[in-house]
């Protein structure tokens, strides 16, 4: 069956059946139906809200990715930004725009997934809408979270002296895709972290409880693109970064080994959706229990200077230099 078949109502009506009712759902007054969602927060909460969106031959192709994990995909994007604040991910909004002619199937698999992921990261489909499209598959994600007052991480909070951490590891999802652009075998490793990453949305909370970080941000458009931007928002502070000190996966050691030019997707590629945080002095004593509490690697990359906004990576030999590549910029050339 095409979507044309079933009509913009009935394949709502298919979303809304696999949704848990409001009155099974903690926060949910009143969720898929109205309209506006009518939602509660945890007292004592701020209210986090965030939005992303995936466009097909962007953000995806097709050809690389099935239709489920796109699904989880596009909620584990989202909730990354609410545990970067500290925060849990609670309610989402769903906005699809895609062409009739796309077989119902694929458009039940997408929903399955998508499903599938709230249910890992225990948060609620709320709204939402859908349009045909004339042209690519758009998918527009909006997450509602909350924090503790008092207990939100910003990112302008980085000063001289704190260290640089950063969870799990860097570039994985960078170099599937530079393989898969290649048309060269991907490790089953990189090929899920590419097309179903994992949100640490219980390391944000564990972190901020703890108060850890005092700037923090996921790494969704590459190290040096997002650590840039926690230097430009903190004010008269560099960077310097141990490229010896980033964390690597075994597959991506492995290819190193024949190609070092790769180090540079640890750097610049983007969608590995870790946390990268600034910790002062005089807490990272606290860093070992925060890694144990999350199942998760911490590793110290680097250190807060004074300065200007400069970030600085040393080698291995000692030589230092400013990395050329800023992440992914959608209307740089």
């Amino acid at each position: 069956m095409k979507m044309a078949e079933l009509g913009e109502f009935g394949f709502i009506d298919r979303i809304r059946a696999g949704v848990a009712s409001s009155a099974e759902t903690a926060g949910v007054v009143r969720g898929i139906g109205d309209d506006c969602a009518v939602l509660e927060l945890p007292p004592d909460h701020l209210l986090l809200t965030t939005t992303d969106m995936l466009v097909e031959d962007i953000h995806f192709r097709r050809e690389w990715t099935d239709f489920a994990n796109l699904g989880r995909k596009s909620v584990s994007v989202n909730v990354s930004d609410v545990a970067a604040m500290g925060g849990t991910p609670h309610h989402l909004y769903l906005g699809l725009a895609f062409p009739g002619t796309l077989p119902l199937e694929q458009l039940d698999a997408f929903v399955a997934g998508f499903l599938d992921a709230c249910r890992f990261y225990q948060v609620t489909l709320v709204g939402g809408d859908t349009c045909s499209s004339s042209g690519p598959i758009a998918i527009s994600v909006t997450v509602e979270g909350s924090v503790p007052k008092g207990r939100f991480v910003p990112r302008d909070g980085a000063r001289p002296g704190d260290a640089i951490y950063v969870s799990g590891t860097l570039g994985d999802s960078a170099l599937a895709l530079h393989l898969l652009q290649e048309g060269k075998p991907v490790d089953p490793f990189l090929l899920e972290r590419h097309i179903n990453p994992q949100a640490r949305t219980r390391l944000g909370p564990i972190l901020s409880a703890a108060g850890i970080p005092s700037a923090m941000i996921d790494v969704s458009d590459g190290p040096v693109s997002d650590l840039g931007h926690i230097l430009e928002r903190s004010g008269s502070v560099d960077a310097l970064v141990d490229e010896e000190a980033l964390p690597l996966s075994e597959p991506f050691r492995a290819l190193l080994q024949s190609d070092r030019k790769l180090l540079r997707l640890a750097l610049g590629g983007g969608e590995d959706y870790e946390l990268l945080f600034t910790v002062p002095p005089e807490r990272e004593h606290l860093i070992p229990e925060a890694a144990q509490k999350s199942g998760l690697a911490l590793s110290r990359i680097g250190v807060i200077t004074s300065g200007s906004g400069i970030l600085t990576v040393r080698t291995a030999n000692g030589e230092e230099y400013r990395p050329a590549r800023k992440g992914f910029d959608h209307f740089a050339g």
